[in-house]
């Protein structure tokens, strides 16, 4: 699966909220079920703000004292990550 898919059924499946980046990359390749590197991450993360797929994800919630990092779709996202899956499903099984 290609890295911006990856990130949004992942996204779909969990809601990564983390204290930074680096943690929110981590707790990301424990549940996406395949490793990605870092900089491949990044990129699928800047491609999915541009497009509307994922809110921003350093966000200052109310109270806080500091940024956290969050990995949660947009409507538009939840459509994408949806399709990706069916993708892949239908490449799973052999183009059926």
């Amino acid at each position: 699966m290609d890295p911006k898919s990856l990130l949004l059924t992942t996204a779909l499946r969990r809601r990564i909220s983390e204290p930074n980046v680096e943690a929110g990359f981590r707790c990301f390749n424990a549940v996406a079920g395949q490793e990605m590197d870092y900089k491949a991450f990044c990129e699928a993360v800047a491609e999915c703000v541009r497009k509307r797929l994922i809110h921003e994800p350093v966000r200052l919630p109310e109270g806080a004292l500091q940024c956290h990092w969050h990995l949660e779709l947009t409507p538009k996202g939840v459509e994408a990550a949806r399709s990706a899956m069916t993708a892949g499903e239908r490449n799973d099984q052999g183009g059926r």
